[in-house]
């Protein structure tokens, strides 16, 4: 089955009406999912997302999010081992040039280790990191 990584920058985007990149970020989960594609995410993505909808939107709409994610078939989550952790470590300090974030870097491991050359985000640390932005713009 084909996968791709959803960021938090997409999760938070497609449950946000006002988010300008609401209707491409949400139009393209939705095309991939159609396709029979799987989505993979992480458990440092979801304490991201989770941590904005909750500030921003209120506990109800983060709650509501958590439930649909958790449910579906079509999500498979990713938890950051400490060996994962280790190896993001690294690539969080040896990057002197790139002001990636620690979840970033965990996320680059989990595509790396799994083959996925894609991410639903609009995070330009993930085209830096040598992965494809989708949708493409």
């Amino acid at each position: 089955m084909k996968a791709l990584l959803v960021d938090s920058a997409c999760w938070i985007a497609s449950v946000n009406d006002a988010d300008i990149h609401h209707a491409k970020m949400a139009s393209a989960r939705n095309d991939w999912m159609k396709q029979g594609g799987m989505l993979v995410t992480t458990d440092y993505i979801v304490d991201e997302t989770l941590t904005h909808m909750r500030a921003r939107f209120g506990l109800p709409v983060a709650e509501a999010w958590w439930e649909e994610i958790e449910q579906s078939e079509r999500v498979r989550l990713e938890w950051i081992t400490p060996d994962r952790a280790a190896k993001a470590r690294d690539l969080f300090f040896r990057h002197h040039d790139k002001d990636y974030s620690f979840t970033d870097c965990t996320s680059f491991v989990v595509m790396k280790e799994l083959k996925l050359r894609q991410a639903l985000t609009t995070d330009k640390h993930f085209t830096q990191g040598g992965f494809q932005i989708l949708p493409v713009a």
